[in-house]
């Protein structure tokens, strides 16, 4: 393999230990293991560093109009032809936990594209996007610039729920 598919290849893996341990992480939490959440927490944030440097070792990394362009351009992959035939064979397998994760993320991909979108918009116009809080559905990742709804409009958590990001 090239170096390119091989920095390919080890972001791809880094990215999804990260992922996972976060995941790992609250599970440990739940379970009353403090400590080691925290080390899944430390070593996912290690493994973040790895992604980006392999990201940067690609030349991964533009100027925000051009990534504001690549994150449209996922986004709407994510929701035009990577999704959906997810979602069917899901169905057709009666997987339901899957129909519904595959399911939410496809609606939450097109808010995210237009999100996007609005600030590719502000960007281009030589500005940024106003300062408001920006909010996450806990459950399916819907998110808001400015207050959270009194219920997620995909999987109808409390608007309570969202999360702050920073």
């Amino acid at each position: 393999m090239s170096t390119m598919e091989n920095l390919q290849e080890a972001f791809a893996g880094e990215s999804q230990a990260n992922r996972k341990y976060l995941a790992f992480a609250e599970q440990a939490e739940k379970d009353g293991h403090a400590q080691v959440a925290k080390l899944f927490r430390a070593v996912a944030a290690a493994e973040t560093i790895h992604a980006h440097a392999h990201l940067r070792a690609m030349d991964g990394v533009k100027s925000t109009a051009e990534n504001l362009a690549e994150a449209m351009a996922g986004e709407e992959h994510e929701f035009t032809h990577m999704y959906p035939p997810m979602v069917e064979a899901a169905k057709a397998e009666g997987h339901k936990k899957a129909e519904r994760s595959m399911t939410h993320a496809l609606e939450v991909e097109k808010v995210h594209f237009e999100l996007f979108k609005a600030a590719a918009a502000a960007v281009s116009a030589g500005g940024d996007l106003p300062a408001a809080a920006v909010r996450v559905c806990p459950v399916c990742g819907h998110t808001v610039i400015g207050d959270a709804p009194d219920a997620c409009p995909v999987c109808g958590v409390k608007g309570e729920k969202y999360a702050d990001i920073a």
